[in-house]
């Protein structure tokens, strides 16, 4: 993560909105949350304002969320931020900006999904609703939902960072998932909208249960198996099985295979961000810690049976 220069405050939030979008400047703002590439600000009870800050990439995935999710969020069957307005780059702030619908939850990594077969058939509905064939012209991953073997070098670095401090307690359980999973035939289907970033930070809970879905910003069109990932990554112990049962169409055994490798590369970024956090470094979120060293331990659980 690089931080830019620039700081946001409520101020700042509430001129840009008075420059471009009067009629909405004077609701009541306060900030939401400090994400990965993104400050969100809440905007009264229904809208958010979305303002890059820590990333030279996040103008680009703004836009691109701008651009394509209004048109899939109506066929989504849980609540996503769907933006209303765009902010272009000015004087006061040099960066494009927008306006979405806020959606109410709690971030997965702080409440995890606890009920599982609600979770489980939530997730699989959604997917199954995203998933469709990508138009022509569909953006692509900037490092996700293409072949697994292009992902080889990040796994060995990932892995080797990882267990350098003792942070994977079996890495060589872990290389035989990877292993396994990169062996696997690529996806051969159409290219399928992904969300691209399904872990429990960007999964919103409610009760125990998923209730909404955010940060479209690598939203891309590829292999479904980036995507299916997440059932290792979000939901209670049992309820994979079900996930991959209501999912429709039932994934084949290559896409699980291929899936179970994204899933373990998304488990160690989970766990380097974590220790990340822990020691007071930049970018570092300990919350992300539990649900990524869980999904390892379920991942290399069932490659030993």
């Amino acid at each position: 993560m690089t931080h830019t220069e620039l700081e946001i405050t409520a101020e700042l939030v509430r001129e840009l909105l008075r420059d471009q979008h009067p009629d909405l400047a004077d609701r009541p703002l306060g900030l939401g949350a400090r994400g990965w590439d993104n400050q969100l600000w809440r905007l009264g009870d229904d809208l958010a304002v979305r303002l890059p800050w820590a990333t030279q990439t996040a103008d680009a995935l703004l836009r691109k969320e701008y651009a394509w999710l209004p048109a899939l969020a109506p066929h989504l069957p849980l609540p996503v931020p769907v933006p209303q307005r765009l902010g272009e780059p000015s004087g006061r702030f040099p960066r494009p900006w927008i306006v979405t619908t806020w959606v109410p939850g709690t971030p997965a990594d702080r409440a995890p999904a606890t009920r599982a077969a609600d979770a489980a058939d939530s997730l699989a509905a959604f997917l199954t609703a995203l998933h469709r064939p990508a138009p022509t012209g569909a953006p692509v991953g900037r490092d996700r939902g293409g072949p697994l073997a292009d992902r080889a070098e990040q796994f060995a670095k990932m892995l080797a960072s990882a267990t350098e401090p003792g942070l994977v307690p079996d890495p060589g359980a872990v290389r035989a998932v990877w292993e396994d999973a990169a062996a696997a035939p690529d996806w051969a289907g159409p290219a399928l909208w992904l969300h691209g970033d399904l872990h429990p930070a960007n999964v919103l809970t409610a009760d125990g249960a998923l209730c909404g879905v955010i940060d479209f910003g690598d939203l891309c069109a590829g292999d479904p198996a980036c995507d299916l990932a997440a059932a290792w990554i979000l939901l209670p112990d049992g309820a994979t099985d079900r996930f991959h049962d209501a999912y429709q169409p039932a994934p084949d055994a290559a896409t699980l295979r291929r899936a179970r490798g994204w899933a373990v590369l998304r488990a160690l970024a989970g766990i380097l961000i974590a220790d990340a956090g822990v020691h007071g470094r930049p970018g570092g979120k300990p919350t992300w810690g539990p649900p990524a060293r869980t999904a390892l331990r379920r991942l290399t659980a069932a490659a030993r049976r």
